[in-house]
């Protein structure tokens, strides 16, 4: 299984083991990551799943789509890096990938 590890803002990492198929999001859902609220259930219709994807991984992770970005309109502090979790779909391409939330989901 893919490893994720999350990171929050202040540099505290958590490692999960994802399943494949899973988004980001869903994962961290399950894993009680703090700082991924989720609030629309992985409907892309908020901000609350949003990270920073690390610069090794940000090709593997895909293309965002415009309702994506509509979404990322209304996060704070949105980065040439940034995503929604709730979009990228976990595959075996992933392990190892490393997402920091953003200190105004704390």
């Amino acid at each position: 299984m893919p490893k994720i590890t999350y990171i929050d803002h202040d540099g505290n990492e958590r490692t999960v083991e994802a399943k494949i198929g899973e988004s980001v999001m869903e994962t961290a859902v399950k894993n009680s990551i703090p700082g991924i609220d989720a609030d629309c259930g992985g409907a892309c219709a908020c901000a609350t799943c949003h990270v920073y994807v690390d610069e090794a991984f940000l090709a593997k992770t895909g293309e965002q789509q415009e309702m994506e970005k509509s979404m990322l309109d209304f996060a704070e502090n949105v980065q040439a890096n940034s995503r929604l979790s709730c979009q990228i779909t976990v595959t075996a391409d992933l392990d190892g990938l490393r997402v920091t939330t953003p200190e105004s989901q704390h």
